[in-house]
């Protein structure tokens, strides 16, 4: 079962959530953002599945997709892949948007995550850290629930993992 944790450092405006895997690769975790079919199935908080239109991996690429919730309501974003160094670091800018990617004015400022990617001692790690441009965007995206959801999200990786854990 995963391990998971989160910090927000008020001072450097970021959060940063850790996912512990026993008996995952790191291969493996990678392949968990990589192809879009198992992004699909973990990205999301549950009852909040999330629909990859468009999944461009690669520099420079786009991501596209929206979480649907339990009503219908349709809430989306996008991705633009900034690094990929396969398989150790992800470094993406993300925003809220419509469905065809443009940004929402009305909706908290682009922002920028790393994930990085490690082996432990008994499996692997990813470790993302959320980037925040200043304390107003910080504040908004806990208030709505950001390190919550994605713990939530990250959560659904387990099964993920079990149904199919050897899928490089």
């Amino acid at each position: 079962m995963a391990e998971i944790s989160s910090t927000k450092d008020v001072d450097a405006l970021t959060l940063t959530v850790n996912a512990e895997f026993p008996a995952a690769s790191v291969e493996r975790l990678w392949q968990l953002w990589a192809d879009r079919e198992q992004l699909q199935r973990w990205w999301g908080p549950p009852g909040y599945p999330a629909t990859f239109t468009r999944h461009d991996f690669g520099v420079p690429g786009t991501s596209i997709y929206f979480m649907e919730g339990p009503e219908g309501d349709r809430h989306y974003g996008w991705w633009h892949f900034l690094e990929i160094a396969e398989p150790v670091r992800l470094r993406i800018e993300d925003g809220f948007g419509d469905a065809e990617g443009n940004p929402d004015p009305e909706m908290p400022a682009p922002g920028e995550f790393i994930v990085d990617f490690e082996a432990t001692a008994t499996g692997a790690r990813f470790t993302i850290v959320s980037q925040f441009a200043s304390l107003e965007q910080f504040e908004q995206l806990l208030a709505m629930g950001q390190e919550e959801g994605m713990k939530q999200a990250i959560g659904q990786i387990d099964a993920l993992l079990a149904d199919d854990p050897a899928t490089p």
